[in-house]
C-alpha cells in the first residue's frame, strides 16, 4: 500500500512536469521546446517501465479490487525498454506534429496560407469548385509526402514496444483502454454503427442531391460517392458549414448567433465567461484564478502555436489547482460551442482531482469527449440562446419547419461525423496489425472513406500520397474511436440529464441550464474518474451499462422521418 501511495504521488509530479513541457511546445513551437518534450517523455517512459517491473513482483491476488485495478494499470505498458527506440518514437512524434502545425500552401503569387484560419476558411466559405479543389489538394500535398515514411517508421517502433510487452501490436493496447472482454471493442462499435447507418444514409442522399443542384450534375452525380472537398470542412468530418446549401426551409429565422455576438461586443474572454456560467448554473465549479491567468485563449502574433483547441490538466493537488485551455478563439457560435466542449474536459479534471493519480482520467477516453458535448447540446438550443440574450428574433416554440432546420443543422455536425469517427481507427488498427502496409496506406484509407462515408477524392490519389496525415490525430498519434463513442454517448447522457431536470418535450429542445439536479447526477459520474470500468460510470448517469444509440436516434427521429419523405425518389447509398 505504501509502494502504491508513493507511486501515485511520483506519477502525479511527473505528469505535471510532462504537461508543462508539452504546453510550452504547443504554445510556442521551437526546436528547443520540442527537445524538452522528448527529454521529459523519455524520463516518464523510463520511470514507468522501471515501476512496471517492480509492480510485477507483488502478489496482488489477496488484495481488494481497487488495489488490483491500480496494479493492472501500472503493469501494462506499450513502451520499449530500449532507450534509443523510445527516444526515436518521441522524436518522430514531435517531428510529425511540427510538419502538421507549420506547413502552408502557397499561391502562385507567393502568398502562403496556413491551415487555420486560411485553408479551413476557404473550405468553409468558398462555393467555387476549383478553388475548393485547390485548397483541399494543396493541404494534402503539403503535409502528406514529408510525413509518409516517418509515419511508417513510427508505426514499426510503436509495434516493437507493444510486442516487447506481450501484445500483438499497438492497436491492441489502444483498444485496451476500453476494457472490453476479449478485445471486442470493434465488434461493439460496428454494432452501434449498423443501427445509426440508416439515418446517415438518408442524410447523405439528401445532401448529395443539394450539392448536385449547386455544383451541377457534371461535378456531383445524384448517385454514388460525393467528392470529399464539398462539405465545408477539410476532412468532410462535419458538414455544418454547408448548411446554407442544404437548408430545408430558407425562409425560417436562422439560429446562427455569430453576428449577434459581434454586435454585442463579445470577445474571447466573454465567451469563456459565458461557458463558465453554464457549468456553475448546474452546480459545477467555477474556473480557478490560475485558469484565467495561464490559459491561451487567442492566437499570439509573435510565435508559432498549435491552434487545435485542447484542455489541459497539470495534475496539481486539490487546493492548488492548475487547469487550462489552449485555443485560437474566434468570435462565432461554433467557437462558443467548442469552448463549452473544452471546459467540459476541465470540469471533469476538477471533479476527479482528489482521486488517486492513476484514476485521474475519464471512465474511458470517449467519456472525456462526451461531457462538454453534452453541455453543448443544451447550449445550442434556441431556448438557451434566448435565455442568455443571444437570440432576439425568435418567439416561443417555432413550428415544424423551424425544428427541421435546426435538427438538420445539428445532424450535419453529429450524424455526418459518425462514419468518420469510426473509420480513422479502423484504418490505424489495420496499419498496426500489418493488414495495411505502407505501400497501401493511401489506397486503403480511401477504400474506408468510400465504404463508410460514401465520399471519394476530388482528384486521383495514389500510394505516393499520404492523405491520412492531413488529419491532426494521425500525426499526433491520438486514438480516435473515442469520438465515435462520445458522439453516441453524449445523447445517452443528455437524455438521462434531461429526465433528471424534469424536461418535458422533444429531446432536441432540452436545456439543462440552471438544473442543479441534472448537475448533481453528472457530477456523481464525473467524480468517479477512472476508478471503475466504464460500464459502471455509464450506469451511474444513464442507468444502462452499454453504449446505446437509441437516444441519438430518438433525438433525430423527426428529421429522419422528414428525410425519408424527401428521399423517396432518390437512390440511397453509394455501393
Amino acid at each position: 500500500m505504501k509502494w502504491l501511495e508513493e507511486y501515485n504521488e511520483e506519477l502525479r509530479q511527473r505528469q505535471a512536469k510532462s504537461a508543462e513541457a508539452n504546453w510550452a511546445q504547443s504554445t510556442n513551437i521551437t526546436d528547443e521546446n520540442a527537445a524538452k518534450v522528448v527529454d521529459v517523455t523519455m524520463e516518464l517512459t523510463k520511470w514507468s517501465l522501471k515501476k512496471m517491473e517492480e509492480g510485477k513482483k507483488f502478489d496482488t491476488s489477496g488484495f481488494s479490487d481497487d488495489v488490483k485495478r491500480q496494479f493492472g494499470m501500472i503493469t501494462k505498458s506499450g513502451s520499449s525498454s530500449d532507450e534509443e527506440k523510445t527516444r526515436k518514437v518521441a522524436e518522430i512524434g514531435t517531428e510529425l506534429e511540427k510538419i502538421y502545425s507549420t506547413s502552408t500552401a502557397c499561391l502562385p503569387s507567393g502568398t502562403c496560407l496556413k491551415l487555420d484560419p486560411d485553408l479551413e476558411g476557404i473550405l468553409a466559405k468558398s462555393r467555387d469548385y476549383d478553388r475548393l479543389t485547390w485548397a483541399w489538394l494543396s493541404w494534402r500535398d503539403a503535409v502528406g509526402p514529408p510525413m509518409k515514411d516517418k509515419y511508417a517508421e513510427w508505426v514499426a517502433l510503436m509495434n516493437e514496444g507493444a510486442q516487447e510487452n506481450g501484445y500483438a501490436d499497438k492497436g491492441v493496447i489502444w483498444r485496451g483502454a476500453y476494457e472490453m472482454p476479449n478485445d471486442t471493442l470493434e465488434e461493439m462499435v460496428d454494432g452501434v454503427w449498423e443501427k445509426v447507418k440508416p439515418l446517415y444514409t438518408q442524410l447523405h442522399a439528401y445532401v448529395r442531391r443539394k450539392l448536385s443542384e449547386t455544383y451541377g450534375e457534371d461535378k456531383v452525380l445524384t448517385t454514388g460517392h460525393i467528392p470529399a472537398h464539398l462539405f465545408g470542412n477539410m476532412w468532410a468530418q462535419q458538414w455544418n458549414n454547408i448548411y446554407d446549401i442544404v437548408v430545408p426551409f430558407p425562409d425560417q429565422p436562422a439560429i446562427d448567433v455569430s453576428d449577434t455576438m459581434v454586435e454585442q461586443g463579445y470577445d474571447p474572454l466573454r465567451m469563456f465567461k459565458t461557458a463558465e456560467a453554464f457549468f456553475v448554473s448546474i452546480g459545477l465549479r467555477p474556473m480557478p484564478q490560475t485558469f484565467w491567468d495561464k490559459s491561451m485563449i487567442t492566437r499570439p502574433d509573435d510565435r508559432e502555436v498549435v491552434c487545435h483547441g485542447s484542455a489541459w490538466d497539470f495534475y496539481h493537488l486539490p487546493g492548488d489547482t492548475d487547469v487550462r485551455i489552449k485555443m485560437c478563439t474566434k468570435v462565432n457560435q461554433e467557437d462558443l460551442q467548442t469552448i463549452h466542449h473544452e471546459m467540459g474536459h476541465v470540469e471533469y479534471y476538477l471533479t476527479y482531482e482528489d482521486q488517486k493519480t492513476l484514476y485521474r482520467g475519464g471512465a474511458n477516453p470517449g467519456f472525456h469527449e462526451a461531457v462538454g458535448d453534452t453541455i453543448a447540446l443544451s447550449v445550442n438550443t434556441p431556448g438557451h440562446l434566448k435565455k442568455i440574450g443571444l437570440l432576439q428574433n425568435i418567439e416561443g416554440n417555432q413550428g415544424t419547419e423551424f425544428q427541421i432546420n435546426e435538427l438538420l443543422k445539428m445532424a450535419l455536425s453529429k450524424v455526418a461525423f459518425l462514419p468518420f469517427g469510426l473509420l480513422i481507427d479502423k484504418w490505424r488498427w489495420r496499419v498496426f496489425s500489418g493488414d495495411i502496409t505502407p505501400d497501401k496506406f493511401n489506397t486503403e484509407w480511401w477504400n474506408l472513406r468510400m465504404k463508410y462515408q460514401g465520399i471519394k477524392p476530388p482528384v486521383e490519389r495514389t500510394d505516393e500520397d499520404f492523405d491520412p496525415g492531413a488529419k491532426y490525430h494521425i500525426p499526433s498519434g491520438t486514438p480516435y474511436i473515442r469520438y465515435f463513442f462520445s458522439f453516441v454517448a453524449q445523447f445517452q447522457f443528455q437524455q438521462a440529464l434531461c429526465e433528471e431536470a424534469g424536461h418535458d418535450g422533444p429531446l432536441h429542445t432540452c436545456d439543462i441550464y440552471q438544473s442543479k439536479k441534472a448537475g448533481a447526477k453528472l457530477k456523481n459520474m464525473l467524480s468517479m474518474g477512472e476508478s471503475k470500468p466504464w460500464p459502471e460510470a455509464m450506469k451511474a448517469i444513464t442507468g444502462q451499462d452499454k453504449l446505446d444509440p437509441s437516444a441519438i436516434l430518438k433525438y433525430f427521429e423527426p428529421l429522419e422521418k422528414w428525410l425519408r419523405e424527401q428521399n423517396k425518389n432518390e437512390e440511397l447509398g453509394w455501393e
